[in-house]
């Protein structure tokens, strides 16, 4: 079998080519996954990087991303296949009448009929595929069932074509926001990687990384503050990409130091709950030489 990757420093240079800060743990899993054949269960909160792990590890390898977003309702016809009934009623009559039902049931189940949806179609690939099952924990317990075999041994099981095997074994990574628990079944197939929030360090060199235009002490001023923005009790922390989205935001505003009436203005950018923005507003105006002051010097 060939593999992807030859080192967990390759990973970390690739990740690295394609603008993916990762770190040692993150760029291990994605070495174990590949020399070892299993998906990879990536948790924790919105906005860490998750997909766009998956994403890059597929941009970096050249392989297609094939992703399934999950939601409440998903279905195995959404998720692994269904069969095309329009395209059969039309066979079925265009048979007439005369033809044995047996004849006409095994040609109408076979795989000219199959509709694949993103499940199947990742293990029936010819070509380099990254699947991702983007927030499995948005479906039922019910719904995880669909994924076991899959997950386990690469395979689907369709009634009336028997099992099919994948061609070759694609990269899977699932992402959850931790919503709610995922079943042991699952996480036995996994391995399993945590992403939080970077530290601040990290987190001004992704912005560094993504906004070329930004001074270093805008960059430092930036993550400073959103770190101390994450430590306030609020419905939605701001995301990485959020942090990114606040540099691009000032950068066009021409800000080159951030003032307390400058994060006020653009607050919105960063968080998306009122509450949340009157809550931050007060801690900028109540401690706004911690914030400013001292971060920008």
């Amino acid at each position: 079998m060939t593999h992807r990757f030859e080192s967990v420093e390759a990973v970390r240079e690739g990740l690295a080519q394609v603008d993916y800060l990762s770190d040692d743990s993150i760029a291990g899993i994605a070495y174990l996954a590949d020399r070892l054949g299993k998906p990879v269960l990536i948790e924790g909160p919105a906005g860490t990087g998750k997909t766009q792990l998956a994403k890059s590890i597929a941009e970096m390898t050249g392989a297609r991303l094939i992703r399934l977003q999950c939601y409440e309702g998903l279905d195995e016809a959404k998720a692994l296949y269904e069969w095309n009934y329009k395209k059969q009623l039309l066979r079925i009559q265009a048979e007439g009448e005369g033809v044995e039902w047996d004849d006409v049931q095994e040609d109408i189940f076979s795989n000219d009929f199959l509709l694949e949806r993103p499940l199947l179609e990742a293990i029936r690939a010819d070509d380099p595929v990254v699947l991702l099952i983007d927030e499995v924990d948005r479906v039922e317990v019910e719904t995880e069932a669909l994924l076991l075999e899959l997950l386990s041994d690469y395979q689907v099981s369709i009634p009336e074509l028997g099992t099919l095997e994948a061609k070759q074994i694609p990269l899977v990574f699932l992402t959850s926001n931790s919503t709610r628990e995922l079943s042991e079944a699952l996480k036995r197939r996994c391995l399993f990687l945590h992403l939080d929030y970077p530290d601040m360090a990290r987190e001004k060199e992704i912005v560094l990384t993504k906004v070329p235009d930004i001074t270093d002490n805008l960059a430092d001023q930036i993550a400073r503050i959103v770190r101390s923005i994450r430590q306030l009790e609020l419905k939605k922390a701001p995301s990485v990409s959020e942090t990114i989205d606040w540099a691009r935001t000032l950068i066009l505003l021409g800000i080159e130091k951030i003032t307390e009436q400058d994060a006020i203005n653009t607050a919105s950018v960063l968080l998306k709950y009122r509450a949340d923005i009157d809550k931050v507003v007060k801690e900028f105006s109540t401690n706004s030489a911690v914030h400013f002051q001292a971060s920008g010097s």
